[in-house]
């Protein structure tokens, strides 16, 4: 597994990490709508993009089975997850849930 990744994610800050791959059409929108999840909550949370196609060990290690799959982690652990494009409300909402615990 990724140190790097594994470092990143065991923020006590929710983390959104976005699984997508360069071929995915509705991946392509998902960046758009996080865009709008950060500029509400700013410094109150982390985004990582995860590339399925590089990190087939990322991939397995969580089960993402199609994408756009997006994880919000904190301190390590997955507590929710996205499959298909998601609105940014309910994102925000989940984030929101997580900021203050």
């Amino acid at each position: 597994m990724n140190p790097r990744f594994l470092n990143i994610i065991n923020s006590n800050k929710p983390v959104v990490v976005d699984f997508y791959a360069e071929w995915c059409g509705p991946c392509k929108l998902v960046p758009s709508i996080l865009k709008e999840v950060k500029s509400e909550l700013r410094r109150n949370v982390k985004i990582v993009k995860v590339d399925v196609d590089k990190n087939p060990l990322i991939v397995s290690r969580y089960q993402v089975q199609s994408i756009p799959t997006v994880i919000v982690f904190k301190n390590g652990k997955p507590c929710w997850t996205g499959v298909g494009l998601r609105p940014a409300q309910e994102i925000k909402s989940v984030l929101l849930q997580h900021i203050n615990d």
